[in-house]
């Protein structure tokens, strides 16, 4: 009997409820935008690491060391 009914009428379209799907989407992309950012950061700071440690070390020896002895006239 239930063979009967099977391939007859016109099909219906269903519309999906999307929303709850595409909010997850949206809130997984989301973060993987900032998991992507920050290993983009982090990967920049450990590339310059040490030569703006350098640069840092060197400004701190002018500041501190070399102009107080130009400015007290020590040199």
């Amino acid at each position: 009997m239930a063979d009967e009914e099977y391939g007859k009428g016109v099909p219906k379209v269903i519309n999906p409820q999307m929303g709850p799907m595409e909010s997850t989407v949206e809130s997984i992309r989301y973060r993987a935008q900032l998991i992507a950012r920050n290993q983009k950061l982090d990967s920049g700071v450990s590339a310059t690491g040490i030569s703006g440690f350098v640069a840092g070390f060197a400004f701190a020896v002018v500041m501190a060391v070399i102009l107080p002895m130009f400015i007290w006239g020590m040199i």
